[in-house]
């Protein structure tokens, strides 16, 4: 149990999410407002959001909000190995928190006790059944209004039994979202608080440069390029810094490969090939870097952001982003008469986004129908269900489907390549005498670019 000190104030770009909270607030202060119009305040508040966006952050924001004792538990700490312990800790969590109501129980990962009952291997008086079920008779069992409201974080919502996201027990659902360009400016003031960032530092920019990134992302990032500061005993945080910090929260941290000039090569050809592919799509967002610098298990990377949010994909810019995929192999083929085992990343997200043109957007030949992997059945991963059956015509049409995407998307990409061959070879001088290559210098190399019209030889 704690009284959090933290409010709505210090949980940024979730604004529709802290509007939702706000009513559960009012009602722990003033809950005679409620009772009088005869309305049931929400028992539980279920927030859904993917890692890192702030469920925890604004479940302690609540209790600050109303000075209400918070206890918090994860789902986790229900589970023991003897059958029982669980439940008696759910009596004890609520019979504490009646006794000091109105109050917030929190309970984190719910889905590592909420999930479906039977569809586990596991036997029905299981130890996580016997949890729930408590759960669940605690949540209804309530006498009306006793002033306890229960509420619970996952990131996995198609786990949870239907009994506990019924109405009467988490009958709000709080989505949260990766913020966008506003929310994550809003959050970079927050977290620079007490960090001495240089005046050269576009916050703007930097909201920009970070689409994707989720609040502890975003968190992570400005302690990393404090930390690059203190180390080389310097007293701001430099954009070098936050560039550098935010290619690590994404990448990993840059390694010094002894690599063969040969290797480097090979891998300048490679990048530079996702490079050009993606300069010459139409819906590719700007190259931001080009780099031969290993980090992670990658020995090099081409960056390329998106340039701003976007909440939909149209097919023709799922088929650009596999071009620029199959960019590095075709590099490879075309200058090096050769092919890498570098590749085995690119051809796995460009298949991957093939095949989910084919069985889940309905973007290919077999028309607009749903075709659910394995996987994707509604149970999730426990499931006893058999998984659903296609007639084998059926599966070798989506492999030849997937196929002819990708291969279409590769020919087109030796093909941008082979009219734009003097550019990469531009590219490749530049990175094996820098390394790497950012946006403006990229874009200037290819300010007085030509293209060769002769034909593709096969």
């Amino acid at each position: 149990k704690d009284m959090p000190q933290v409010t709505f104030k210090d949980a940024a770009g979730v604004d529709e999410a802290k509007q939702e909270l706000a009513e559960v607030v009012d009602f722990l202060k003033h809950p005679v407002k409620y009772q009088k119009v005869g309305a049931r305040i929400p028992r539980g508040v279920l927030l859904v959001g993917p890692a890192g966006v702030g469920k925890t952050l604004l479940a302690r924001a609540v209790a600050g909000e109303a000075g209400v004792p918070f206890y918090s538990i994860a789902g986790s700490e229900f589970m023991e190995m003897f059958v029982g312990v669980g439940a008696s800790r759910v009596r004890d969590l609520f019979e504490t928190a009646k006794n000091s109501a109105p109050a917030i129980i929190f309970i984190d990962e719910i889905e590592s006790i909420g999930r479906h009952r039977g569809a586990g291997a596991s036997s029905s008086h299981g130890e996580q059944e016997q949890t729930l079920n408590q759960i669940l008779v605690e949540m209804d069992g309530f006498t009306p209004n006793a002033g306890v409201i229960v509420l619970a974080a996952t990131n996995r919502p198609d786990l949870l039994d239907p009994a506990l996201t019924r109405p009467g027990r988490f009958d709000r659902r709080v989505m949260l979202e990766l913020p966008d360009i506003e929310g994550r400016k809003e959050i970079l003031e927050i977290h620079q608080k007490g960090k001495p960032i240089s005046h050269e530092v576009s916050m703007e920019k930097l909201a920009r440069r970070t689409v994707g990134f989720s609040g502890a992302d975003l968190e992570n990032m400005l302690n990393e390029s404090a930390i690059l500061a203190a180390r080389d005993d310097r007293n701001e945080v430099t954009t070098k810094d936050l560039e550098e910090a935010a290619t690590k929260v994404k990448m990993g941290p840059s390694r010094k490969r002894l690599q063969s000039d040969e290797d480097k090569r090979m891998t300048a050809y490679h990048e530079a090939g996702h490079a050009i592919a993606a300069h010459y799509l139409d819906n590719m967002d700007p190259v931001h870097r080009v780099s031969i610098v290993a980090r992670g298990a990658a020995l090099g990377f081409t960056m390329i952001p998106p340039k701003e949010d976007r909440y939909n994909q149209t097919e023709q810019r799922l088929l650009d982003n596999i071009c620029a995929l199959m960019g590095g192999r075709a590099a490879e083929e075309i200058f090096l008469k050769t092919m890498s085992v570098g590749a085995s990343n690119d051809i796995e997200r460009a298949t991957q986004t093939a095949r989910d043109m084919v069985v889940r957007y309905g973007m290919s030949s077999i028309g607009p129908r749903a075709l659910p992997d394995d996987e994707q059945t509604n149970v999730g991963v426990w499931s006893m269900e058999k998984p659903i059956k296609y007639s084998d015509a059926l599966m070798a049409q989506i492999d030849s489907e997937v196929n002819r995407i990708i291969k279409e998307q590769y020919e087109r990409a030796k093909e941008i390549l082979h009219q734009h061959r003097s550019d990469i070879e531009k590219v490749v001088d530049e990175l094996m005498k820098s390394e790497t290559l950012e946006s403006d210098e990229f874009e200037a190399l290819l300010a007085d670019s030509t293209t060769v019209q002769e034909p593709l030889d096969q």
